[in-house]
C-alpha cells in the first residue's frame, strides 16, 4: 500500500489485526508502524502532514512490509471519526490503536501564556481522547488494545516542562482510569513510558534555545542548567527509537500486558523514585474490584 487511500476494501477477507498507529513520521511511532507491520498487523500509520512521510515509506520500504498511510491532525475531533470510520469500511475491524502522536513543549508558567498552555493540553490529552473515543466501540467489538505513549513525565514532573508533564500527567491518570471499565468489556488498556529517545521529538519543540535563555528573566541560569543536562542525557544515554518501539511491540503483542510499560531500565528506575506501583497491577487490581 504505502500511500494516502488503501488499496484494500471491504470486501477483503483477510483477518490479520488492524491497527492505528498516530505520530508516524520519526521516531517511536514510526519505528513501531514498522514494527507492527513486520509482526502481521495491518498497519494505519497517521501523521499529520503527509508530506512528512517521507521517512516513514523509506522505512516501510527497507523492511519489505507495507503501510497504509493517512492524514491524521489528532486536534481534530471530527477528522479522527472519520479515519476510524474509514478504517472499519476498508478493513471490517479494528484490533489496536497506538496513540503516539505528541508535541514537545519547554516554558515555564511566568514567562508564558496560559493559551500555551492549552495548546499543548489539545495536542497532548485531547488528542488522545478524540481518537480514543472514536476506536472504543469497534475495539469492544474485537477485545483489542488501547494502547498510549506518554512519557516518565507523566509520572514525574521536570522543570521548565510544567505544560507537558502537566498533559502527560493527565493521559495517565485519565488512562489509568479508563482501563477497569474497559477491561470489563475487554478491552486493555495500557500506558507506555519512554525516557529520553534519539528522536526528532525535541527538535520539534520548535525554539531557538539561547534565544529561550536570553529570554528567560531570573528564569535564565536555572534554564541553562537545565537545557545543558537534558541536552548531555539525550546525546550520551538515550534509547533509540527502535528499541523503545519495541515495548510498544509488547503492548500491542503481550497475552496480557501490564497497564504501565517503561521502555528501558533507566525508565523503570526514574518513575520508580515515584512509584511503589511500577507497573500499575496493585493500582489495576484495586480499582478492579471497585466495578467488579
Amino acid at each position: 500500500m504505502s500511500s494516502s487511500t488503501p488499496s484494500l476494501g471491504s470486501h477483503d477477507t483477510n483477518d490479520s489485526k488492524v491497527v492505528v498507529i498516530t505520530g508516524t513520521s520519526s521516531g517511536i511511532g514510526l519505528a513501531a508502524a514498522v514494527a507492527a507491520a513486520q509482526a502481521g498487523w495491518r498497519t494505519v500509520a497517521t501523521l499529520r502532514d503527509p508530506a512528512r512521510a517521507v521517512a516513514l515509506r523509506e522505512a516501510a520500504s527497507a523492511a519489505g512490509v507495507d503501510l497504509d498511510i493517512r492524514r491524521l491532525d489528532v486536534t481534530d475531533e471530527t477528522a479522527a471519526t472519520t479515519l476510524v470510520d474509514a478504517v472499519i469500511a476498508d478493513y471490517g475491524r479494528l484490533d489496536a490503536v497506538v496513540n503516539n502522536a505528541g508535541a514537545g513543549h519547554l516554558g515555564t508558567l511566568e514567562n508564558e501564556t496560559v493559551a500555551d498552555v492549552r495548546e499543548v493540553m489539545e495536542v497532548n490529552f485531547f488528542g488522545v481522547l478524540h481518537l480514543s473515543k472514536a476506536a472504543l466501540p469497534h475495539l469492544r467489538a474485537t477485545g483489542g488494545r488501547l494502547i498510549t505513549v506518554t512519557s516518565v513525565g507523566g509520572v514525574i514532573g521536570q522543570p521548565f516542562n510544567e505544560a507537558y508533564c502537566a498533559a502527560k500527567f493527565a493521559v495517565e491518570g485519565y488512562m489509568e482510569s479508563l482501563a477497569p471499565v474497559a477491561r470489563a468489556l475487554g478491552v486493555t488498556v495500557s500506558v507506555v513510558e519512554p525516557g529520553a529517545v534519539a528522536t526528532e521529538f525535541v527538535n520539534n519543540i520548535s525554539l531557538d534555545l539561547e534565544a529561550e535563555v536570553a529570554a528567560a528573566g531570573a528564569y535564565a541560569p536555572t534554564l541553562r542548567a537545565y537545557l545543558e543536562r537534558t541536552t548531555a542525557q539525550f546525546l550520551n544515554g538515550a534509547q533509540t527509537p527502535a528499541e523503545a518501539a519495541g515495548t510498544v511491540l509488547e503492548a500491542l503483542t503481550a497475552d496480557a500486558p501490564a497497564f504501565r510499560l517503561q521502555t528501558s531500565d533507566w525508565a523503570r528506575a526514574f518513575t520508580a523514585t515515584k512509584l511503589a506501583d511500577v507497573d500499575g497491577s496493585a493500582v489495576q487490581g484495586l480499582t478492579g474490584t471497585w466495578i467488579a
